[in-house]
């Protein structure tokens, strides 16, 4: 169990700087030096989530502020007993000329696990928010097949009230026959074990998508595609192999998307 909130704020002075901040349970939030923006790095100091457990995280950048957050490591959903699902619900908040980056190293699903989660986005109508969820499909170099999984995972995200973005995905069974199929992820040289949904809601994600498609991968061990939705909402899906390979795809476009402000932690 666990809740973390956390807020920024400009200073008079130009500098951005922490304005709230609350954290109980195993949740706690990490604060690193040297960086140009506020950056919080979240910590689950009870190694995964299992079922029945309930973890709840809210962040809020404060006007013509930027915040930064992502995890110390991959998150992990563990095997749940029969009847127990664990549960991890965000909340983010962008006021006015304020952008947010949520970047979450990957989700590892283990087999039986039980995991659902969801994130709720709301954006001033000026605001910037750049999203990504990468996710793990058992550990590839365990040879691990995910045949027994249960996992729901649930975006929405609204700008000035409107809703303008919502996806879903629900996972049930045997995932490595379902991502096997050509209608799915059976597109790849190898069955696929990663994924990820990458978000850019900003004025300028229309002018970002050429260059976007330019350096996404495809090839037999990545694919991936993006589509503008609408003139500043920007999304984009990666498939790969392992994540070692979706890693390697990511990094650079998360520079580009980030200006070089990557969370250290995602280099480690």
């Amino acid at each position: 169990m666990g809740h973390a909130h956390v807020g920024s704020k400009l200073r008079p002075d130009g500098t951005v700087a922490l304005d709230t901040l609350h954290q109980s349970g195993a949740l706690k939030l990490l604060f690193p030096t040297g960086r140009q923006t506020l950056e919080a790095v979240a910590v689950n100091t009870a190694g995964g989530i299992t079922g029945g457990d309930r973890f709840s995280l809210s962040a809020k950048a404060g006007e013509d502020s930027q915040l930064t957050l992502t995890t110390q490591a991959a998150e992990r959903a563990y095997r749940a007993q029969p009847g127990q699902t664990g549960q991890m619900t965000t909340h983010l908040s962008v006021a006015a000329r304020a952008r947010l980056n949520w970047l979450p190293q990957e989700t590892i699903l283990f087999q039986r696990s039980d995991f659902t989660r969801s994130l709720h986005a709301d954006l001033a109508e000026d605001a910037r928010l750049l999203l990504v969820e990468p996710l793990v499909f058992g550990r590839a170099a365990m040879g691990e097949a995910l045949t027994s999984v249960r996992f729901r995972d649930h975006i929405q995200i609204r700008r000035a009230g409107q809703l303008i973005y919502r996806d879903a995905i629900h996972l049930q069974g045997d995932l490595a026959a379902q991502l096997n199929s050509p209608g799915v992820a059976g597109v790849l040289s190898a069955r696929c074990s990663a994924m990820a949904t990458l978000l850019l809601a900003a004025p300028e994600a229309e002018a970002t998508l050429g260059w976007l498609r330019t350096h996404l991968p495809d090839g037999n061990d990545a694919l991936g595609g993006a589509s503008l939705l609408a003139p500043d909402l920007l999304h984009m899906r990666l498939l790969a192999v392992d994540s070692f390979v979706l890693r390697q795809s990511l990094l650079p476009l998360l520079d580009r998307l980030t200006e070089g402000g990557l969370p250290r932690c995602w280099r480690l």
